[in-house]
């Protein structure tokens, strides 16, 4: 016999935890919409079903009884059984107050917690209590952090665009790396408490709070190699500097590579007017600003995969005349025994890729030469690089479309 659908009073509470968890059960105690008295109706038994197991009803009965006036009441219904004669049913289940849901539920304490917090909310930041009512169980996961937080924000509201590092924010208890780790919460409270003009929406995310607040960021570093040791600067080849120093370079080379491995980076050969950058993946509007790279001649060197085609793609749109380096079908088919495969292939449309470009792009994301082919910069071999490298050599510098 099939298991009775009928509710019983542990899937009650199951339903229960999902209102507290929704933090519907929270928000009332903020802002009362009505919800209280909450009734809930229940699933009976039929009276087929009565009499087809008139024990099994009478157990269902029995289990409601003996949770009757715990926290909540019941409302019964009176059923004429014209075999069993008069019966009384579970119809609806009622909680009167949102202390009573809360008491049921074990989460007495949490609900005077969430309360204590709330009101602690100082009157200039009325306008979370609408988060509050929204997020009610993430105010509950900032419990002991809660002081520390109103402390961040209220100083960052009295202080807007501070022009400083995060690290010189002095509050008591409060460090960068507790900023840090709530950067996301920060930044939405921020964002319903600051004027408009002390938001930068250019920034979002974790990674671009400081600029959205006005904070001084850790300044992003381009490495680079000088091939030729007849340009080192003060006797040095490999430097690092920030992106405002890199751009004020227009460093006289002729020939520009750009790698995203390392080691690919350190052992490329050098090369006469020559300069490697080493890549970071996607995302090149910092090297864009060295507008001095725009008349040279730019190699770029990736992946054979989907996704190495799509960065190629986002850095001609920076350097348009970019050509590519041990990037097309004779490399990868001369490697084949180093393919791997890429975990998450792309699919988008790659609108600066050149007819070839494009071929092999189209040819990968629809797995012509197999699922998810991929291979990886580092196992192109150095033999074919060098031969690259010579047949580039012969031409002069900014002359000729020959692709590599």
């Amino acid at each position: 016999m099939t298991r009775p659908n009928w509710t019983s009073p542990a899937e009650l509470r199951a339903e229960f935890e999902k209102r507290w968890q929704r933090g519907q059960i929270l928000a009332e105690a903020l802002a009362d919409s009505g919800l209280f008295p909450l009734r809930i109706g229940l699933k009976q038994p039929s009276t087929g079903q009565i009499s087809d197991d008139f024990a099994a009803a009478r157990a269902w009965v029995e289990s409601w009884q003996a949770a009757d006036g715990t926290h909540f009441s019941i409302e019964w219904r009176e059923i004429v059984h014209r075999s069993l004669g008069r019966n009384r049913l579970p119809a609806t289940v009622v909680f009167a107050t949102v202390v009573d849901a809360a008491r049921y539920l074990k989460k007495t304490r949490e609900l005077a917690r969430f309360v204590e917090m709330a009101e602690a909310l100082p009157i200039e930041f009325g306008c979370l209590r609408d988060w509050l009512r929204r997020y009610p169980i993430r105010l509950l996961e900032h419990v002991e952090s809660w002081p520390k937080l109103l402390a961040v924000v209220g100083w960052v509201v009295e202080h807007p665009r501070p022009g400083i590092y995060l690290r010189q924010l002095s509050l008591p208890g409060v460090d960068t790396k507790f900023i840090e780790q709530h950067k996301k919460l920060l930044s939405e409270w921020l964002d319903l408490l600051l004027p408009e003009s002390a938001i930068d929406g250019h920034f979002n995310g974790v990674g671009g709070f400081e600029r959205r607040y006005g904070f001084l960021a850790k300044p992003q570093l381009i490495r680079f190699r000088l091939l030729d040791s007849r340009l080192a600067i003060a006797g040095l080849t490999d430097l690092s500097v920030t992106v405002d120093e890199f751009a004020k370079l227009d460093l006289p080379v002729t020939r520009v590579f750009v790698t995203e491995n390392d080691v690919n980076g350190l052992a490329f050969p050098l090369l006469e007017g020559g300069m490697m950058i080493f890549g970071r993946g996607y995302g090149f509007e910092s090297l864009a600003r060295a507008v001095w790279l725009q008349d040279k001649e730019i190699h770029y060197w990736g992946d054979i995969d989907t996704h190495g085609f799509a960065i190629l793609n986002q850095f001609r749109r920076h350097f348009p005349r970019t050509r590519p380096l041990l990037m097309d079908e004779a490399t990868l088919i001369a490697h084949r025994s180093q393919w791997v495969v890429e975990a998450s292939p792309i699919n988008a449309e790659l609108v600066y890729l050149t007819t070839e470009e494009a071929a092999l792009y189209d040819a990968l994301r629809d797995n012509r030469y197999g699922r998810g082919v991929r291979l990886e910069q580092e196992y192109v071999g150095f033999a074919l690089l060098s031969e690259r490298l010579a047949a580039l050599n012969s031409v002069p510098a900014c002359g000729g479309g020959a692709q590599l």
